[in-house]
């Protein structure tokens, strides 16, 4: 199986104010593929090459783990977000919020105080459970709710090379941004329909197939109208 990591669905400055195109460069083209690097080098030629990162995730430990996790964890992120997001869900998803948290407001709450309290570098997480209850849960450095039978629905990094270039130390500021302006509520749609034995959310699916843009071997994203121009 050969190892990949896909276009980022937005040019690198589309996020902001909230996630500059720095910050944006940084992480997608130095974090996230130094993890997929070295992923391939720790497993090139072994029986673990032959195997999914899913499965990777739930049996492997150490820094095969750490590095396969990191792939997935932050291939996640990047479809959780979109330039104009945020807001208050509608359809089974608010249901099912609502159902969970009580309402929109307490979600919001529980989610960011699960992002701002995770001690160190880690992730926030909006997992449904086997039941079909969604719940809020973090995890520290790599680790994935994979490993506990929960699926994930969205994930916010907190790593510090996630928001100290924007916001130095305020992770709160981050997270706050991320909820209210960044979150693709279409793609955490689509995963809920898809874990309790829906078809997913077809629009959701063609708006980041089609929203992917090419990232240049320099590092930098070239700008989705370029693109769509130099390809007609």
């Amino acid at each position: 199986m050969e190892f990949r990591i896909d276009p980022l669905p937005y040019d690198l400055d589309a996020l902001e104010p909230h996630i500059s195109a720095r910050t944006l460069d940084l992480h997608y083209g130095k974090h996230h593929k130094g993890y997929l690097e070295k992923l391939r080098k720790q497993i090139e030629g072994k029986p673990e090459a032959e195997r999914s990162l899913e499965d990777l995730i739930r049996t492997t430990e150490g820094e095969v783990f750490n590095n396969a996790a990191q792939v997935w964890n932050h291939s996640f992120y990047w479809k959780g977000m979109r330039p104009g997001g945020g807001g208050k869900p509608g359809g089974a998803l608010g249901s099912a919020i609502e159902a969970a948290f009580g309402s929109y407001e307490n979600f919001k709450r529980t989610f960011a105080e699960a992002a701002t309290g995770e001690f160190g570098s880690g992730w926030a997480w909006l997992v449904v459970e086997r039941s079909g209850r969604l719940r809020v849960t973090s995890s520290s450095d790599a680790e994935n709710p994979l490993q506990r039978n929960l699926v994930p629905l969205l994930t916010c990094d907190v790593w510090e090379h996630a928001y100290y270039l924007d916001h130095q130390n305020d992770r709160a500021a981050y997270v706050q941004g991320f909820i209210d302006h960044l979150i693709d509520w279409g793609f955490v749609a689509q995963n809920l329909s898809v874990a309790t034995g829906g078809e997913g959310d077809p629009e959701a699916d063609r708006r980041y197939r089609e929203g992917a843009t090419a990232f240049a071997e320099s590092g930098k994203a070239e700008p989705a109208a370029r693109k769509a121009a130099k390809d007609e």
